[in-house]
C-alpha cells in the first residue's frame, strides 16, 4: 500500500467516525465540533483529488463561518437535553427505515458497476502550471453559466424575501428612526418657562 492509499483509507476512516458521531452523540456542542472534524477531512479528501479551490472553500467557508456560528447559537440556546431523549424509542423503527432506505440508495448509485476500478479511469496528474480555480471557473461560467444564473437569481430572491420579512414593521417593535433623531431642535426637547423670582422673608 503506497502512502498516498494510506492517507485516504486515514482520512475516510476518520471522516465515517465523525460523522457517526455527528448523529449518535447526545450533546449539540460536540456534534458540531463532530461535524466541524468531518468537513476538515472532506477537505483532505478534496486535496487529495487535487481540488484544492474546492477544500479551501470548505475549510474557510463552512468551518470558519458557518459552524462557528452554529456552535455559537448552540451554546448560546442553553438546550435541555433531557427532552432529547425523549421518545428515543418510540421513533427507532421509523429511524432504521429511513437509515435503510438511505444505504440502500447510496448502493445503487456508487456500486460497483457505475463507480467501480473497471468502470473509472486512473487519475491523471495535472501539470505543474495548473490552474483549478481557472478550470473551474472555466467550466462554471461557460457549460453551467444558465443553471449559475438561475441559481444566482433565485438565492438573490430568497435574500430580499429573507430583509423583507425581517424589517416589516410590527406593532409591538421598537424601533428608531435616526433622520428624525438628527433633525431634532432644542426647542422640541427643551421647554424655557421663565418664572419671577421669589423671595422668601427671614
Amino acid at each position: 500500500m503506497d502512502f498516498e492509499r494510506f492517507v485516504f483509507y486515514f482520512f475516510a476512516a476518520i471522516l465515517i467516525f465523525a460523522a457517526a458521531r455527528v448523529i449518535t452523540v447526545r450533546n449539540p456542542v460536540y456534534a458540531v465540533l463532530h461535524l466541524v472534524l468531518a468537513f476538515f477531512t472532506s477537505a483532505g479528501l478534496w486535496m487529495l483529488l487535487e481540488a484544492e479551490f474546492l477544500a479551501i472553500t470548505l475549510v474557510l467557508v463552512y468551518v470558519g463561518a458557518v459552524m462557528v456560528l452554529f456552535l455559537f447559537v448552540v451554546m448560546m440556546l442553553d438546550i435541555n437535553l433531557s427532552p432529547l431523549s425523549e421518545g428515543f424509542i418510540r421513533y427507532l423503527p421509523v429511524g432504521l427505515g429511513v437509515a435503510a432506505l438511505i444505504v440502500l440508495e447510496m448502493y445503487l448509485v456508487v456500486r460497483a458497476s457505475h463507480f467501480g476500478v473497471d468502470t473509472m479511469a486512473n487519475q491523471l496528474r495535472h501539470a505543474e502550471g495548473y490552474s483549478n480555480v481557472k478550470e473551474l471557473g472555466g467550466v462554471l461560467y461557460t457549460d453551467y453559466v444558465y443553471p449559475f444564473e438561475i441559481a444566482s437569481v433565485i438565492l438573490l430572491v430568497a435574500i430580499i424575501a429573507a430583509i423583507a420579512l425581517t424589517m416589516r414593521k410590527r406593532p409591538e417593535t421598537k424601533s428608531q428612526d435616526p433622520a428624525a433623531q438628527i433633525a431634532v431642535q432644542a426647542s422640541d426637547r427643551v421647554r424655557v418657562v421663565k418664572m419671577a423670582s421669589e423671595r422668601k422673608n427671614p
